[in-house]
């Protein structure tokens, strides 16, 4: 697989109505984000309702989205959980379903110390000889988060070859990159960072907005390889508003609903999840109107 690298959405999990998978729906959806100058994809990710599928519904996302890409991008499959041993019985469905990487998030309601972080990765890592993208997201994981010293230990494992950032602390950002190995790929979860980040030396992001604005961002990031920096940087600015609108609702919820505003619907969140207001959904539209993405 080549280096991880530029714009990897977090790719939001369709539904139908009845809050059954889509599987159609999500073949239609994949080749939609590759349509518009994506540079991977990540199923089963926070974005992708993952908490919320059994295993044999991981197992059908991972398996139709190898199917449906067909090698166009690199697919990565997140097999968080909140133990070890867990992880690793997801690892072998990733393995069997032959996605080209894996995405692993701290554990989300136990807060272990660095050293059990460690660990935790490192037996990961070592089960497998898929490459390894770790998943630092405080706000999701009761503020746990994966410290700089830590990170630059993980990054001596010759599979772990990424981290996504979602802490929103350009300082922490920093120091990941700081303290990485040349060879190690940093990812900006903060959506409105992306420009930012690459500034710092990212390889690139992973924007839940990518699912509603792919092309948008994708721009964000080209445009900074070909070193147009002002065309990025204004491609930057167009996507903040998007992203903050999708603050609305509870996530996944905005991401689905703009998805819906745009004509582009991938059915309803798994409950408790739901839509916003109709008032939030008309500020959203305005959003996505800001941005260029509606029209009228």
């Amino acid at each position: 697989m080549k280096n991880l690298h530029g714009i990897i959405p977090p790719v939001a999990t369709p539904m139908q109505d009845n809050e059954d998978l889509d599987l159609p729906r999500l073949r239609w959806f994949l080749d939609y984000l590759i349509e518009n100058g994506v540079h991977g994809v990540f199923v089963l990710g926070t974005n992708s309702e993952f908490y919320a599928l059994s295993d044999d519904e991981k197992q059908a996302v991972m398996a139709t989205a190898v199917q449906q890409v067909r090698g166009r991008v690199p697919v990565i499959a997140g097999v968080g959980a909140e133990s070890t041993r867990e992880v690793l019985r997801l690892v072998r469905i990733a393995e069997r379903a032959q996605v080209d990487a894996l995405s692993v998030i701290t554990p989300y309601f136990i807060s272990p110390n660095q050293q059990e972080i460690y660990q935790h990765y490192r037996r990961i890592a070592e089960s497998t000889s898929l490459p390894v993208m770790l998943y630092n997201n405080p706000a999701t994981c009761n503020g746990l988060r994966i410290e700089p010293d830590t990170l630059a230990h993980l990054a001596e494992l010759p599979n772990v070859i990424a981290i996504k950032d979602s802490s929103g602390d350009l300082q922490n950002t920093m120091e990941y990159l700081r303290l990485a190995p040349p060879h190690f790929a940093v990812f900006q979860g903060r959506d409105t960072l992306i420009y930012s980040s690459l500034e710092l030396g990212c390889k690139g992001a992973v924007p839940a907005s990518a699912n509603v604005a792919p092309r948008l961002c994708a721009d964000i990031y080209d445009a900074f390889r070909r070193g147009d920096r002002e065309a990025s940087k204004q491609a930057q600015w167009r996507l903040n508003p998007v992203r903050l609108s999708l603050s609305l609702a509870t996530a996944p919820g905005g991401v689905k609903a703009a998805l819906w505003l745009l004509g582009k619907p991938i059915g309803p969140c798994r409950s408790p999840v739901t839509f916003p207001s109709s008032e939030k959904l008309e500020l959203m539209r305005q959003a996505l109107r800001s941005a260029g993405l509606l029209s009228g």
